[in-house]
């Protein structure tokens, strides 16, 4: 599951930003995968972050996902991409 800690850049937009009070944040984390790293930054910013996690994307390198599983090892940054008005 988690690995040895290291640096992710997690990237907040529009409600997302306003839930997480920041557009960027860097975490030290053991997150291998989007679901960890998706769990641990509900854990830090509580409600109503949480709610806005579920029903986000997550930008993993030239990727969107919606797979908890999807690896985050090959990345330093992530971005929470919650449902956008209009498309």
């Amino acid at each position: 599951m988690n690995s040895a800690p290291r640096v992710i850049t997690v990237g907040y937009y529009a409600a997302a930003e306003d839930a997480a009070g920041t557009a960027r944040e860097r975490l030290h984390t053991g997150a291998t995968t989007v679901g960890e790293l998706a769990r641990e930054v509900c854990e830090r910013h509580g409600e109503p972050l949480a709610s806005i996690v579920t029903v986000s994307s997550f930008l993993v390198g030239d990727e969107t996902t919606r797979d908890p599983l999807a690896s985050i090892t090959a990345v330093s940054e992530v971005d929470v991409l919650p449902p956008f008005a209009g498309g």
